[in-house]
C-alpha cells in the first residue's frame, strides 16, 4: 500500500510539444516557403515580360497593316492618275481633229454638212463616255479656272463679266482641265448703258 501511495505523490512533468522541424528558431521562413516565393516572383516576371513583348508584336502587326495599305492606296491613285494623265494627252492630240470637224461642217454644204455633222456626234458621244466634257460657256459668267479671255467688248445688251462669244470650246477630262475655253467677255458700256456707235446715232 505504501508503495501505491508513493506512486501516486509522484507529479508526472507535462511534455511540450515538439518544435516542428522545417520552422526555424528566429521565426524567420524556412528554405521550403523562400523557394516559393521566388518561384512565384520569377512566375510573374516572366508574365510580364510575356505580356509586353504580345503588346510589341500587335503593335508591330498593327502598323504593318497600316503601312500595307498605305501602300496599297498609293498604289490606286498612281494607277488612276496614269490612266488620267494618259487620257488628258490623248485628247490634247484629238482636240485639234475635233476643231478640224466642227470648221468643216460650218464650211460645207448643207448635204455634205449632215454627214460631218453625225460623225462628229458620235466622236463627241464616244469623249463623253470616257470622261470627257465640252465645255461651251456662252452667255456664262466668265471664269477664270475655265475660260481664257481673248477680249473684253462694251456689250449694253449682256451682263458685265458674261461670255458672249466663244472662239474655241475648251475641254475638261474628269474634272480636270484639258483646255480652257477662249472667249470674248462682255463690259460695261462706257456712256451709260449704249454702245459708243449708237451714243454717235443719237447726237447727230
Amino acid at each position: 500500500m505504501a508503495s501505491e501511495a508513493k506512486c501516486e505523490s509522484e507529479e508526472i512533468a507535462p511534455t511540450s510539444p515538439a518544435e516542428p522541424a522545417a520552422q526555424a528558431e528566429d521565426g524567420q521562413p524556412n528554405d521550403a516557403e523562400e523557394s516559393t516565393a521566388n518561384t512565384i516572383a520569377s512566375l510573374r516576371d516572366a508574365l510580364e515580360q510575356a505580356q509586353a513583348e504580345a503588346e510589341a508584336q500587335k503593335d508591330r502587326a498593327l502598323r504593318a497593316a497600316a503601312e500595307a495599305e498605305n501602300v496599297r492606296r498609293r498604289s490606286e491613285r498612281s494607277i488612276e492618275n496614269a490612266h488620267k494623265f494618259a487620257l488628258e494627252r490623248f485628247v490634247a492630240d484629238l482636240l485639234p481633229a475635233v476643231d478640224g470637224f466642227e470648221r468643216a461642217a460650218d464650211a460645207a454644204s448643207e448635204a455634205d454638212a449632215e454627214g460631218i455633222r453625225l460623225s462628229l456626234k458620235l466622236l463627241m458621244e464616244a469623249m463623253e463616255r470616257q470622261g470627257i466634257a465640252v465645255e461651251d460657256p456662252i452667255g456664262a459668267p466668265f471664269d477664270p479656272n475655265l475660260h481664257e479671255a481673248m477680249s473684253m467688248i462694251e456689250n449694253a445688251g449682256a451682263e458685265p463679266g458674261s461670255v458672249i462669244e466663244v472662239f474655241q470650246k475648251g475641254y475638261t477630262v474628269n474634272g480636270r482641265l484639258a483646255r480652257p475655253a477662249r472667249v470674248i467677255v462682255a463690259k460695261q458700256p462706257a456712256s451709260g448703258g449704249q454702245p459708243a456707235a449708237e451714243a454717235d446715232d443719237d447726237g447727230a
